[in-house]
């Protein structure tokens, strides 16, 4: 197919060449033989002998044209204009000493101008291999910048080119070894399956061998396998066995270094997955108030009381979790008997997957009622180091409950857990709010009275 497309083009180019001949030569020849023919009428039988036979103007036409075209080609006659082409972006072959020497401020690409006849051009392009070279081979290592022209395997003549750019000026250093060892970085953990974890990588091989100048290896500051989670084999948390994880290496700042060699450029490594669940129930915390006079008398999750959901993570994270939280505005609610809400549910911090992103949440409401409970256990958190707190007295505290009548019947001293806040006391005399814990968005609790305590040094 190759030489079919230049015999075609070689072709095209005779057939516009003979063309231009017949019509700027042989036919203006012609007729100017035929005009001279009339002029010489003088010797007619001589000059009619002579141009009367049939192949004569034919033979004449034939030697002036092998004439032309010999004129054309030495470039003694020039038919067409000079042009210009331009081949962007061409490789740059290297060529040195890869074991012994490291070289800085190698040229990739650059771009040839040729320029030359089109027919010439035409044939530069179809037939050249475009080879441009830079060859290091004589030079040895040197801490001083050199300049070194690069060469253009030219295979087409009457073609001159142009580089650009036509130097490379490059530093060559001796390559030097060392060993580093290499720990591995995981990739798209976003990818993984949302219920597996990581549970261990284990590597072939501790150390590899790096190789560069000394400037790049002192850069090194890690060595690390690149471990893709987003493999579709991992499918079940078990352990998988993976050959050739690449290796890169980063300076201190993170940043990848891509003029060291690694030896070798893979590891292998074994990968095991587990998954980690726990139950923990959906916690329904709400904003805003209702209208005076109504409580919340019910709420249920997808038909339940108490709901539950399993989020799925790793083993330190999933067992701080204790409750998922949902919140629901029911400012200005309570008179419409019963609301309900489609709440989707946020991940907590630390949990890869849960089992459900949304829930259906009925909340029913009903008059507010009140009683009041006293209590006397109230416990001091966040006193400061070397301190300790106690009350000045005894007495009970009244805690005010509210909520519909069935729900605050349910309410005794045991289920009210309060507390003081001493975070940033000192040793001293004060009278501190009491807070408490409630996490029933059916009940809320009123304290009116602070609590008188000393806070002394052990």
């Amino acid at each position: 197919m190759f030489m079919n497309k230049i015999g075609k083009g070689i072709a095209k180019i005779f057939i516009k060449l003979y063309r231009l001949l017949d019509e700027k030569f042989i036919t203006p020849l012609s007729r100017a033989i035929y005009y001279l023919f009339e002029k010489f009428k003088s010797n007619p039988i001589h000059m009619e002998k002579i141009l009367s036979k049939p192949k004569i103007l034919v033979y004449i036409s034939l030697a002036l044209a092998v004439t032309t075209f010999f004129l054309v080609d030495s470039q003694v006659i020039t038919l067409v204009e000079n042009e210009a082409e331009i081949l962007s972006n061409e490789p740059v072959t290297l060529i040195y000493n890869k074991e012994a020497y490291v070289v800085e401020g190698i040229v990739d690409h650059v771009d040839i101008i040729l320029t030359g006849r089109k027919s010439a051009l035409y044939l530069a392009k179809q037939l050249g291999e475009h080879e441009v070279v830079l060859d290091l081979s004589d030079y040895e290592a040197s801490d001083t910048p050199i300049k070194v022209p690069l060469s253009y395997n030219q295979t087409v003549d009457n073609i001159n080119y142009k580089l650009d750019p036509a130097y490379a000026t490059v530093v060559i250093k001796k390559k030097i070894s060392d060993k580093k060892s290499i720990s591995y970085e995981l990739l798209n953990e976003d990818k993984l399956n949302e219920k597996f974890s990581v549970s261990d990588v284990s590597l072939d091989q501790t150390e590899v061998v790096v190789k560069g100048s000394q400037d790049s290896l002192d850069k090194i500051a890690t060595v690390k396998a690149l471990v893709d989670l987003s493999n579709s084999k991992f499918t079940e948390a078990i352990t998988y066995e993976i050959d050739n994880l690449p290796l890169v290496a980063y300076d201190k700042e993170g940043n990848l270094l891509n003029d060291v060699e690694i030896v070798p450029k893979t590891v292998g490594a074994s990968i095991s997955f587990s998954t980690y669940k726990a139950t923990v129930p959906i916690v329904v915390t709400t904003t805003g108030n209702l209208v005076a006079g109504k409580s919340i008398s019910s709420i249920t999750i997808n038909g339940q009381t108490n709901y539950t959901v399993d989020i799925y993570g790793e083993k330190e994270d999933i067992d701080k979790i204790k409750n998922v939280p949902v919140t629901l505005n029911i400012d200005g609610k309570g008179t419409g008997g019963a609301l309900t809400y489609n709440a989707s549910i946020s991940k907590p911090t630390g949990v890869r997957s849960i089992s459900e992103k949304d829930v259906k949440i009925v909340v029913t409401f009903g008059d507010e009622k009140q009683k009041t409970i006293n209590i006397s256990n109230v416990k001091a958190i966040n006193v400061g180091s070397g301190l300790t707190a106690n009350r000045t007295n005894n007495d009970p505290i009244a805690i005010q409950v509210k909520g519909v009548q069935s729900v605050i019947d349910s309410i005794t001293e045991e289920n009210i857990s309060a507390y003081i806040d001493l975070a940033n006391y000192t040793a001293g005399t004060y009278d501190v709010d009491v807070y408490i814990d409630n996490t029933d968005p059916r009940v809320n609790f009123v304290v009116t009275n602070k609590i008188n305590i000393v806070i002394s040094s052990e």
